[in-house]
């Protein structure tokens, strides 16, 4: 498989280098979006990295399948949002991920019932590890009260500099 941003996101999470992490949970990462399109868009990663949800095993699948659930009952939590849509595609990135966006009563007209891939991307807020931090350590604390973490890991900017963007 060739290497791709998930890859790369995995390797700087491990080496404490992602300033987007959460933490680690039993399949992989739970990690900030880097555009904020909807508030509380996050990503879960395996560990390691696999091509599809096909090429995880029974136990695997599951677990990757479970961590996400609880990574989006906690951002329900979090957020306060309406609900969670949960989304695996794998077409511009070929390896295993999946986009968890919270969806909220509060949003527009125009944008509450469609998709968040027709909401306009540019205007989003970039990822900003200052601003997110109070968001990413409730959402660690959370699903360390569930018993979901596996490891919290620091984030280290001096890392960060010499791993190159997350």
């Amino acid at each position: 498989m060739a290497e791709t941003q998930i890859h790369r996101w995995v390797e700087a999470a491990r080496a404490g280098a992602n300033p987007a992490v959460i933490a680690r949970v039993r399949s992989g990462w739970a990690v900030v979006g880097e555009q904020q399109v909807v508030a509380g868009y996050c990503l879960l990663v395996p560990d390691p990295v696999v091509p599809d949800l096909n090429a995880l095993s029974g136990r695997a699948r599951g677990a990757f399948l479970d961590d996400m659930v609880a990574l989006g009952d906690v951002l329900l939590e979090v957020t306060g949002a309406a609900r969670i849509n949960y989304e695996i595609l794998g077409n511009a990135e070929r390896a295993l991920h999946a986009h968890l966006f919270p969806r909220y009563d509060s949003e527009p007209e125009a944008t509450r019932r469609a998709p968040v891939w027709l909401h306009d991307w540019s205007q989003a807020p970039r990822f900003d590890r200052d601003a997110q931090a109070p968001f990413i350590a409730r959402v660690a604390n959370a699903l360390g009260a569930r018993g979901r973490v596996e490891e919290f890991v620091g984030y280290s900017a001096r890392s960060s500099r010499s791993e190159g963007k997350r």
